[in-house]
Parts: structure tokens; sequence; C-alpha cells
């Protein structure tokens, strides 16, 4: 951590510079530096700064380890890809907290948390967060987020979501203005949804499940499979729905046309891109890009399969309990998830337990774990990245008399 003295040496270099240097550290770093000079502090709390710092962030997966014991951490780096230490805020460490806190959506480093009954937004940097009223439950319905997005025109956070009747008959659309009073209702205008009986079928599928998967932020918009497994229209292929977080309106594209399990999207080096495992074995990854994003071509890249890596027939698995080693190339039988670390990197998941790391040529790297021996999570398929913008004043109407999350450090 910076010290007085070093402070004092700054002092005579010109802002610009001093600029320059600040906005390449860590978030963690800049608070600390903030506490030690009034000029730091002024220089880093200015709205380009805090901008262009969060611009400069990685986007970081998050990684739930079921409270055995992590909770939700991120992955920062490479190396033996050991999970950062420092929980995620506000979730809790310990498997009695697992059930309590919930991670519903996220975007440009805020986290939309259900917390017990109540929903939030939060700044898992800043250590701040806002109570959402407007998203308690009705009685006899439930609610389902979409997703979280910036609407750039205005610059406001918005929530989409749908609220169901606890019967399925009565189901909505609707989105709401963080810091606003009320969210309004969102009448779907798409090709093919012309009744209220095809708008009916099409929000159900639509709306996610618990263990659904977060639409991809991708070209202001967010892009997700429906989560009925099936085209919304019944006319064949792949439908992904589009949701224009400009015009606030929807669309659909194609994906690819290949028969996969477990599909899904992601973002690859700036390109919307799919994964999922062919038949007939379902134990290999195929990935496709899009190549032309308006004209909806796909491109594929590779396929990833473990029986070809050689470096996976000389790693173990070590079991602390009955203190033997089992051959890890006898245990891959399945995929069942996977996310983009970084650049070079992919993170995923065999067997409902073990997460690897590849290269994006298929290259076996090695295992993940948090901690020291824990090897079991989950890729929740949300990511980070991280802002130290303040969250506004005005989203904290209608906050909880006592606070839900401790705002010391872990």
């Amino acid at each position: 951590m910076p010290d007085r003295r070093g402070a004092d040496l700054f002092e005579y270099l010109p802002e610009e510079i001093i600029d320059k240097i600040l906005i390449q550290l860590p978030s963690k770093d800049v608070g600390r530096c903030r506490v030690v000079s009034t000029a730091w502090r002024s220089i880093t709390s200015t709205p380009e700064f805090m901008l262009e710092h969060h611009r400069r962030q990685p986007s970081l997966p998050i990684i739930n380890g079921d409270g055995r014991p992590a909770s939700l951490v991120v992955i920062r780096g490479t190396g033996s890809c050991r999970a950062s230490n420092q929980q995620l805020w506000p979730f809790l460490p310990g498997f009695q907290h697992r059930s309590k806190s919930d991670l519903h959506a996220s975007c440009d480093g805020l986290l939309i948390i259900r917390h017990l009954s109540r929903y939030y937004i939060c700044n898992p940097v800043t250590r701040e967060h806002a109570f959402l009223p407007q998203l308690q439950v009705r009685q006899g319905f439930f609610n389902n987020i979409i997703g979280l997005y910036r609407h750039h025109p205005t610059g406001e956070y918005r929530v989409l979501w749908v609220s169901k009747s606890h019967n399925l008959c009565k189901i909505s659309l609707h989105v709401l203005t963080v810091g606003s009073e009320e969210p309004r209702h969102v009448a779907v205008t798409m090709p093919g949804v012309s009744s209220p009986f095809m708008e009916h079928k099409f929000l159900m599928e639509i709306c996610p499940l618990s263990s659904s998967p977060p639409p991809v932020h991708h070209g202001g918009s967010l892009h997700w499979f429906p989560y009925g497994g099936s085209p919304i229209l019944g006319d064949g292929g792949d439908d992904i729905i589009v949701f224009d977080t400009e015009a606030e309106s929807f669309r659909r594209m194609r994906g690819p046309t290949q028969l996969c399990s477990s599909r899904k999207l992601f973002e690859m080096k700036g390109a919307l891109a799919f994964w999922g495992s062919p038949p007939p074995g379902y134990n290999t990854i195929d990935v496709w890009a899009m190549q032309d994003y308006e004209a909806e071509i796909w491109d594929f890249k590779y396929r990833i399969d473990p029986s070809t890596v050689e470096v996976s027939r000389q790693l173990y698995l070590a079991s602390s309990k009955r203190k033997r080693k089992t051959p890890l190339d006898l245990t891959v039988q399945w995929f069942n998830d996977m996310v983009v670390l970084n650049e070079r990197e992919l993170l995923i998941k065999f067997n409902n337990k073990l997460v690897f790391r590849y290269d994006i040529g298929g290259k076996f790297l090695g295992m993940v774990n948090l901690g020291k021996r824990q090897y079991c999570m989950l890729l929740t398929q949300h990511r980070l990245q991280e802002s130290i913008i303040p969250i506004p004043s005005h989203w904290r109407q209608g906050e909880d008399e006592e606070p839900p999350f401790s705002t010391g450090h872990v």
C-alpha cells in the first residue's frame, strides 16, 4: 500500500502523468491510493477517470463454489489458475450461507442479487448496494429476471424480467429503470408474434429457469437461446432471441445448424460465439463464432476432444479420503459447461465435477481449483468487469432500515 512519503514524491509530477499511472492500477489499489492522498482521490474520482478505468478492466468469469467452502469468486489469472482467495462481495463463504443469496444478473461491474426474498443491485468493488422494492413478488406471482443492461441513449441501467402467475395463466414482460419508482409493461413486437396466444407462448419460452445461463451482452443487444429447448415459431433451426437494449424490441436470429447438446452462447474476441456437444457421444465440444453478424453467418472454429490430449493421460486426481489416485482420462465421460477465461484460454467442466483449462486451440493446460483442495464448482456464465463508479444516491430510495450486507473487507 502506498504511504505518505510516496505521495509527496508524486506531487511534483504533472497531473496527466499521475493520471496515466493511476489508471493502470487494479481497483483495490485505486481505493488505497484514495486514502493516501487528497489529490489522488480527486484525480481518481472524476467520471472520465472512472469510466476509462472500468473500460480497461478484464471481463472475469464468476465461479460458484457452492459454499464448500468458497462461495462466488472470480478466476483472475493463469498459471496454476487458482481462484482469487477474496470472496465476491456480498456473498459469504461457508455451506450455511449458500442458499441465502443468489446471483441473477451482471452488467458493467454491477450485480443483481436476491438475498433471502429481496432483490438488490450491488457493486462488489465499492461494496455498495441499493434495494429494488419494485422487483418484489406480488401474491400469486413469481418473477424471473432475464438480464440487466445499460440503455445507452439515457445512460440508465434497466432490468428486464418476466412476471408469471403460479398457474401460468398470466404472464407479462416488464422493464425497471434502476432508481425509478415504477416498472413499465413491455409489449412484445416481433415478426411471428401477432396474437395474445403467441405472445404468451413467446414469453414462456424466453422465461429463464433457475439453472438457465444469462443472456450474452454483445453489440448493444442481449442474446440467448429459448429456454424451452425448441424453436419459438416452430419452423425448425436454432432460434436465438435478440433483445435490442436501445429500441427495447425483440427479434430472432439463426444459430449454427449443427445439432448439439448443452448449447450455449458466449463472446470470444469481440464476436458472438456458440459451443455445444455434438452427437453421438456428446463428449466433445464444437466451437463456432459469428463470421458476419448482419448476415447471420457462422464459422466453425475447432473441436475439443480430451482423448487426443496427451497431457491428460499423465494427470491424476488425488482423493484425500481414500488416499488413492484415479487416472483422469478414465473419468472424462461428458462435458457440462464452458466459459472463456481470456482471449487465449477456456475453462471447461467435466462430469458435473472437474474444471480444466484449455487454450483456444484445444491444448490441455491444467486443472482449476478453489483454494488447495476444492475441485467441485459451477461455471455461472456471469462475468464481472470491475467498476469503481459509486452507486448513485437516487438508487437508494426505499432502502432497508438495517443493511443486509456487511461492508467490511473479507
